[in-house]
């Protein structure tokens, strides 16, 4: 697939012209178990020498998936909710961790992925909390704090660089999937405008380039478009001034 990356190449290198550094990180969401396609995530992963910080289904993750994780420093696991189930009323967008829900079992939920993955991944294992769908009511955040995590990473440029005192934003800002129709790649072009918006909008100013520019992806729904143009994504971004997150 022929992507221009013109616009985006031709922005870093403003970018390094003022003398600029560009954070990156990248979040994969809803993995559970050993699959052929987690084994390409890595592979591709590898290639670009950029880690996947792997979004784990507490609830329904499997020993295996330890197991693989362990075989490989370019998998960052961090816990993704409980059961990434819908617990929003009907009327409402999805969410696990909505503000109808009872705050003494959301604490639960959140503390019990803790733990659960913790029991698979040990140290591996970091204190971020990604809610499925990317959709969490701010009246949670005392029990993610209570329960241990030290990171909250949602969707779209942070407001500020902690979304409560002691609970570290980081999130992610472009999503290649056009999940309403047939889960395929959102023209690229349109992927290549929204990044370019997002890097203008640090270099100038406007949000907050401390705060690592996030891909997000779902290795388990990926075509060969999506694959494709990830690939050129992060060997674009790289070839720049840029920086590669770690959750600490």
């Amino acid at each position: 697939m022929k992507i221009d990356w013109t616009s985006v190449t031709d922005e870093l290198a403003r970018w390094r012209q003022a003398g600029l550094t560009l954070p990156i990180w990248w979040r994969d969401d809803d993995a559970i178990a050993p699959t052929p396609a987690l084994d390409r995530l890595v592979a591709l992963s590898e290639a670009v020498q950029v880690p996947v910080h792997l979004a784990v289904i507490p609830k329904s993750a499997i020993l295996e998936l330890a197991a693989r994780v362990a075989e490989t420093d370019h998998l960052i696991p961090v816990v993704h909710g409980w059961a990434h189930h819908n617990l929003a009323p009907q009327t409402a967008k999805k969410a696990e961790f909505g503000e109808t829900r009872d705050l003494a079992d959301v604490a639960q939920d959140m503390q019990t992925g803790m733990t659960r993955l913790q029991s698979l991944f040990g140290p591996r294992l970091k204190h971020m909390f990604v809610p499925p769908w990317n959709r969490i009511a701010p009246v949670h955040f005392p029990a993610l704090i209570q329960a241990g995590y030290k990171t909250l990473s949602t969707y779209t440029p942070r407001n500020a660089p902690f979304a409560a005192p002691g609970l570290q934003q980081v999130n992610t800002h472009l999503d290649p999937i056009n999940w309403r129709a047939g889960k395929t790649l959102i023209a690229p072009d349109e992927l290549v405008a929204q990044l370019l918006a997002l890097l203008v909008d640090r270099r100038t100013g406007k949000t907050d380039n401390d705060e690592p520019l996030g891909l997000l992806t779902h290795h388990l729904v990926h075509d060969a478009d999506v694959w494709d143009f990830t690939r050129q994504l992060l060997e674009t971004l790289t070839s720049g001034p840029v920086t590669i997150y770690r959750h600490p």
